[in-house]
């Protein structure tokens, strides 16, 4: 297998996901409402730690609990873990075998608290540290960067959230996930043209909110460690506390605006980056205002809500990095100084 049929195996990773894991959780959302989890302790590394991000906004925002990304650190190096037993505790990892992830499990589990992993290998340290385990159903992914394997997570995310809330629209909706990213699949050869375009980028700012400041700092990661671009992540909030000095003329940005309400703010400051700041901006949206003031437009389909749309607008940032490491001539399926696998403590 390679990074791209990788990316096209999506579809059918995630329709899966959604056909065996059900059930499982289901199981931990009984066990969320029966132990009264105060919030949400959450650790995670690389673009696990990005689904995490989404976890923060989506179970936040739909089921009401606070939710903490964990400082591994505390648990391994300084060996001074927070008192975290009447958290949900949750370990985000596609191979399931970094200690420090590990440790977190073990801790909150050692304090009484829930825990629970959500891994692509259900005989990971991992999934053995835990009480609950979602298997991601992604199967082998050979990549070392992650593609199939993140979108699963967004979606087992999304898949507890409606579960924790019993919400029947929202599991309907859940359920068009897999066309939609299929159809987002079909503006590839769009993205290629577009990828080639930027072969000489070597810098970039990218900006998104909500639910999709996850797919900001996806997009910005996909960049570093397959294209070597030094791309800076914001909130489309915070670059304006300060980051908006350094765009100068011609300077990259690349922006995830789909429809809901954040799109209103995003826009805002889009179109003062382009007419008052001269930045060039690549937006990935389904809006058509938004996609008309670009010099390139990443066209996510319409009617994608925007509680899913960090699941969908992650596709076009996949396929815009793949071709933008084959334009600079670069291996997509072996990044340098990188491995499938990384230890850390």
């Amino acid at each position: 297998m390679s990074l791209h049929s990788e990316i096209q195996e999506q579809p059918g990773v995630l329709a899966r996901l959604l056909e065996e894991q059900g059930e499982a959780i289901r199981s931990v959302a009984r066990a969320v409402r029966a132990r009264g989890c105060a919030g949400v302790f959450l650790a995670a590394r690389g673009s696990s730690d990005n689904a995490g991000l989404y976890a923060k906004y989506l179970w936040g925002s739909h089921n009401r609990l606070p939710v903490a990304l964990a400082a591994p650190s505390l648990f391994t190096v300084y060996a001074s873990p927070p008192i975290i037993k009447d958290m949900l505790v949750v370990g985000i990892s596609q191979s399931g075998q970094s200690p420090d992830i590990v440790s977190v499990i073990t801790e909150g589990r050692a304090q009484g608290a829930l825990t629970l992993a959500i891994t692509n290998d259900r005989s990971s340290p991992i999934a053995h540290a835990a009480e609950y385990v979602i298997d991601t159903c992604a199967g082998v992914e050979s990549a070392v960067a992650a593609t199939k394997s993140y979108t699963a997570q967004l979606m087992a995310v999304a898949m507890l959230s409606v579960a924790l809330e019993e919400a029947p629209d929202r599991l309907r909706e859940l359920g068009t996930v897999p066309k939609l990213v299929r159809d987002a699949l079909l503006e590839e050869p769009a993205i290629e043209e577009i990828g080639e375009r930027y072969r000489s980028m070597t810098r970039c700012v990218v900006l998104g909110r909500g639910y999709n400041f996850a797919t900001a700092y996806e997009w910005a990661l996909k960049l570093k460690e397959l294209t070597h671009v030094a791309a800076e992540p914001y909130s489309s909030a915070d670059f304006q506390h300060g980051p908006t000095a350094m765009v100068s003329p011609g300077l990259p940005v690349l922006a995830v605006a789909p429809e809901g309400a954040i799109f209103g703010d995003v826009m805002s400051l889009l179109k003062n980056l382009v007419s008052d700041l001269g930045a060039e901006l690549t937006v990935i949206s389904n809006v058509k205002e938004a996609l008309s003031i670009a010099s390139a437009s990443l066209r996510l389909p319409a009617g994608v809500p925007e509680w899913l749309s960090p699941v969908v607008s992650v596709v076009p940032v996949q396929l815009f990095c793949y071709h933008l490491t084959r334009a600079k001539g670069f291996d997509t399926e072996n990044p340098r100084r990188l491995s499938k696998v990384t230890r850390t403590w």
